[in-house]
């Protein structure tokens, strides 16, 4: 955990297939730790072929059913068949912009927002841009993105800053785009 927030945590992310990844990883997280689906990222990584949406949005009912068996993923019907459904629809979304890239950003106005956190307490669990990308995606089919998982993705992926200004990542990525 000090590894992925030392060196992953809310640096800003600008590479569609790492974008992905997260959304399949935060849908995966909906009711459980992050550190149990961090512990298991390289059996997802595997398992879904490598975070190609591509590859992703052909799998069928064979795929769905290896994944079942998989242990080293978390095994829910429901949260595969989203990962399935998300990326058809991110496919439909980067033809419609060009990149996730320039879809997701723009809720942020381009830029990491930069909060000025004092405590862990202070951090919300979702905001006004999440629940607007929330509705959004959700327009366009996708599913487990629900406003807590999506600020859970904006802050992973840097669209936030939500590291607590004493922290030295706070610093550090504040200047980041």
């Amino acid at each position: 955990m000090i590894e992925y927030h030392d060196r992953e945590w809310g640096t800003p992310v600008h590479d569609d297939r790492k974008q992905f990844e997260f959304l399949i990883l935060e849908g995966a997280q909906a009711g459980l730790s992050w550190r149990t689906v961090l512990h298991k990222r390289e059996a997802y990584r595997a398992a879904f072929a490598g975070f190609d949406p591509h590859k992703v949005a052909r799998f069928g009912s064979r795929d769905v059913r290896r994944l079942l068996g998989d242990a080293g993923i978390i095994r829910n019907r429901l949260k595969i068949g989203a990962a399935i459904k998300n990326a058809r629809a991110f496919l439909a979304l980067q033809e419609e912009f060009g990149t996730f890239d320039a879809y997701i950003w723009r809720f942020v106005g381009g830029k990491p927002k930069v909060n000025r956190w004092r405590s862990l307490r202070e951090i919300p669990a979702k905001t006004s841009e999440s629940d607007a990308l929330s509705k959004d995606l959700k327009q366009r089919d996708f599913t487990f993105v629900g406003s807590t998982i999506v600020y859970a993705h904006m802050q992973a992926t840097g669209l936030v800053n939500d590291h607590i200004v004493t922290c030295p990542r706070w610093k550090e990525l504040r200047g980041k785009k």
